[in-house]
């Protein structure tokens, strides 16, 4: 999974780490090994290093938390968690689909601060109550702390942060349409991606000083994914805008069952455009199967004639087809989730439209790309 490592399985979630990951994991346990070696010498060599590990994974557990708090709500309103990814920059949550409201949007997106801020307090206060002192106690306060600054960070309104999350859920709420709730989030992200860039530059430029660039690095990440964002949405809104009768395939295979064999050859295939299938109407237009070329190969020509071709189809599974009102949006992720390259187009009635298939969509979005006013 794009050069992930899958270290585990939780409440059925699979999650994975990228290599970035050892890399900070490595860097934690030296810079923190080394800064308690330094505060607390009677540790003696080796421990320090070993304490430092110790917070590196504790830092990696906190991540997850925070993560799964997002994954844990979204499963309580029906979507699938595919998988956890923590890189160098944090963790996501791959969700198989959007919140159908605003509001469960927002409790998705804020889940993960809460969690944060729960392992903050409660971290807080056993180091306050309990009396800890010395290595344990500066390792508590650490990973409180760092649970507060990951809630704070990600609290920051602008995708694709958790923040960015509940401001698309607000502005969704407002307009009653989720893709300017992500393109306003979006274009906030890349705000604050750039601000994150200059006020990393500036030192760098005036003072020679490289002390903030993890800044730049973050600023780089949030104007990367915050601009991926925004276009997805904007190709979104559009296909939810079209109706699936409006991708129709011009000419799309279409026969009736009481046509021969020998007329299907004739008519649809020889000389004509390449074709696999074809779907088959009764007299009435509705669909009741489909006809792969290749079958043809098992009925001698001899008998094409008087074959026809409702002799040979198989019967069509109508959950494997679209409403001709339904959005190209619903089409393509229809057809994303059963890894199908095209779908019948059937009106309310039962009567087929056509075929609508992905080169047709990608075709009708550049038309209409290309028509827009410059």
């Amino acid at each position: 999974m794009n050069g992930t490592i899958r270290v585990g399985n939780l409440f059925g979630i699979p999650f994975y780490v990228h290599p970035s990951w050892f890399f900070v994991l490595t860097l934690v346990a030296w810079s923190y090994g080394s800064d308690l070696g330094a505060q607390f010498p009677g540790l003696g060599s080796g421990l320090p290093l070993l304490l430092g590990l110790v917070v590196g994974l504790l830092l990696f557990a906190s991540v997850l938390a925070h993560e799964l708090g997002h994954s844990l709500v979204a499963i309580r309103q029906g979507i699938a968690v595919k998988s956890i990814n923590l890189f160098l920059f944090g963790g996501l949550a791959n969700l198989e689909k959007e919140s159908k409201t605003p509001g469960e949007a927002f409790w998705v997106a804020i889940a993960g601060p809460l969690v944060s801020l729960v392992i903050f307090g409660l971290l807080t206060a056993i180091n306050v109550t309990t009396g800890i002192s010395g290595a344990l106690a500066a390792i508590v306060g650490l990973v409180a702390s760092t649970n507060l600054a990951l809630a704070l960070f990600n609290l920051i309104p602008g995708l694709p942060l958790d923040g960015g999350n509940i401001l698309k859920a607000l502005v969704w709420k407002i307009t009653n349409n989720p893709y300017k709730g992500v393109i306003f989030a979006g274009r906030a992200g890349q705000v604050v991606g750039w601000i994150a860039i200059f006020s990393s530059l500036l030192p760098i430029l005036l003072f020679g000083s490289f002390a903030n660039i993890w800044g730049l690095l973050i600023g780089w990440f949030l104007l990367q994914n915050a601009g991926l964002a925004t276009r997805t949405a904007k190709v979104q809104a559009q296909l939810a805008a079209i109706k699936a009768e409006d991708a129709i395939t011009p000419n799309s295979p279409i026969i009736t069952a009481d046509i021969s064999l020998r007329e299907l050859a004739n008519e649809y295939i020889i000389g004509k455009p390449d074709r696999e299938r074809f779907l088959v109407t009764d007299d009435d237009g509705q669909l009741i199967g489909a006809i792969a070329v290749d079958d043809l190969k098992t009925i001698p020509t001899s008998h094409w004639n008087e074959t026809q071709v409702r002799e040979l189809m198989q019967p069509y599974q109508l959950q494997t087809t679209v409403q001709s009102e339904q959005s190209l949006l619903e089409v393509i992720t229809l057809l994303e989730q059963q890894k199908l390259s095209s779908l019948p187009v059937i009106r309310g009635n039962g009567v087929l439209v056509g075929l609508v298939e992905k080169a047709e969509i990608i075709h009708l979005l550049q038309k209409r790309a290309q028509a827009k006013p410059a």
